[in-house]
């Protein structure tokens, strides 16, 4: 008798742990480089909603950036992914790196703006965009948005990426090694700031960084791919030793999702990401973007989920 009740005690218990496994819910969000902002920032998301939802258990995954995020929400291996709004732009098109196929792509939120650093240091002669020209030059990675961007700044500066440059396809992390060791005489990184690999380099003993103005050219690109990018500054102080504001171009990130995301989930994890927006900031000041004044569908080329739209409406955002 002492037998079968435990052998019935030990079956309800696998039955009830069987249960709560079930309804566990693992959430795959795709960020970028170990070097850059996405990384960080995602692993701040994972662990405020692994914490905040009953049954969610979210984790921060390395990619190469924005592009490789947006095939894998697109191949059902992420729920979630950070992404500049150029290259989920090309994704909802099915344009440019998605020529195979549109994505059905919805925005969650729009985080922080990206902003293009157009990195080199002294001694390589290089002093504006014109200088790159027979230069040693990395564009980005080929899975993150850096590249799609680069090429944009580029061809707005009157360059040709193919022919005026020897080019290099490198993460931000690679570029700095890269351009420590001079094997690079410049890099493109559209990332928040700080960048942690840019403040190395800018930290690096016997190296001056310098910051290549460009903001100028914000116009030639929007004439061409739509109204996306905007001129700003990387001001002063914002790296180790670098004591002039940089005139730049900069585009929105977005944290989007496919249209598979129930109105639930999307309502509780915009929620919970608006609402916990002080945990995130705690381990990048990028986070404090993560605000409802930002929710304007004009800084996301992406319409926003139905549950998304839901909790702004109730914060009195949009209509």
């Amino acid at each position: 008798m002492k037998k079968t009740t435990a052998m019935l005690a030990m079956t309800l218990g696998l039955a009830i742990a069987g249960a709560a496994y079930a309804q566990q819910k693992t959430m795959s969000i795709g960020t970028g480089g170990t070097g850059g902002v996405y990384y960080p920032l995602g692993g701040a998301v994972a662990n405020v909603l692994s914490k905040s939802l009953p049954n969610v258990q979210a984790t921060a995954e390395v990619t190469g950036g924005s592009v490789d995020n947006l095939k894998l929400i697109g191949a059902g291996k992420s729920e979630l992914g950070f992404t500049m709004a150029d290259a989920a732009l090309d994704a909802l098109n099915g344009e440019d790196k998605f020529k195979s196929g549109k994505l059905p792509l919805q925005a969650l939120l729009v985080v922080y703006p990206n902003r293009m650093h157009v990195v080199t240091v002294e001694g390589t002669g290089i002093n504006t965009m014109a200088d790159l020209k027979g230069k040693r030059v990395s564009t980005g990675s080929p899975g993150g948005a850096t590249e799609v961007m680069a090429f944009r700044v580029i061809e707005a500066a009157g360059l040709d990426k193919d022919k005026d440059m020897k080019r290099e396809r490198l993460g931000v992390a690679e570029s700095v090694n890269a351009i420590k060791d001079r094997k690079i005489d410049a890099f493109f990184w559209v990332g928040g700031i700080p960048t942690a690999a840019v403040t190395d380099l800018a930290a690096t003993p016997g190296m001056k960084m310098k910051l290549v103005d460009h903001g100028d050219l914000a116009e030639k690109m929007n004439a061409k791919y739509g109204k996306l990018y905007s001129p700003n500054k990387i001001k002063a102080g914002s790296y180790p030793g670098y004591d002039k504001d940089n005139s730049i171009t900069e585009v929105w990130n977005l944290i989007v999702t496919n249209d598979k995301m129930s109105n639930e989930d999307a309502y509780t994890i915009v929620k919970t990401l608006v609402e916990k927006k002080a945990d995130i900031v705690a381990v990048h000041k990028e986070a404090e973007s993560f605000s409802l004044d930002n929710q304007l569908q004009e800084r996301s080329p992406i319409p926003f989920h139905p549950g998304a739209l839901k909790y702004f409406k109730e914060q009195g955002i949009g209509k």
